[in-house]
């Protein structure tokens, strides 16, 4: 006989006010748990792509501050443009590429920023295209 002879038949022990645990919840206590708190999440960042900056072409930046110099001209009209502008990465080198449509409210020159109507700015220094809608 072995020292647990007497209790192995017995049932489990039932409490009125405490209700029984599903099996699903007791099985989950048993699940592996991540011993490298993060690992995917620096993966997952490690991979993520993105853009180095375009250096401009003599020709592009041209183009580029006549549209600047024709939005100084209609910036009382607030006129609806496009423009293309840089983002630099917050956590790694390099960036990349947006677009934003909409009516440009001023331009300050002492901050070197695009305000538009609905509050947002970009940096004059970022923009790499410009064009009117």
């Amino acid at each position: 006989m072995s020292r647990y002879s007497k209790i192995l038949d017995l049932s489990r022990p039932e409490y009125p006010d405490i209700p029984k645990m599903p099996i699903e919840d007791r099985a989950a206590q048993f699940s592996p748990f991540a011993a490298v708190v993060g690992y995917e999440d620096a993966v997952a960042e490690e991979s993520r792509l993105t853009e180095r900056r375009i250096e401009q072409s003599e020709d592009e930046a041209a183009k580029l501050d006549m549209s600047l110099a024709r939005l100084r001209e209609e910036i009382s009209q607030t006129p609806l443009i496009k423009a293309t502008y840089y983002v630099p990465d917050l956590k790694k080198d390099g960036g990349e590429y947006v677009s934003k449509e909409g009516h440009v409210r001023r331009i300050d020159e002492v901050c070197g920023l695009l305000i538009f109507t609905d509050r947002t700015s970009i940096k004059i220094a970022d923009l790499i295209e410009l064009d009117f809608v």
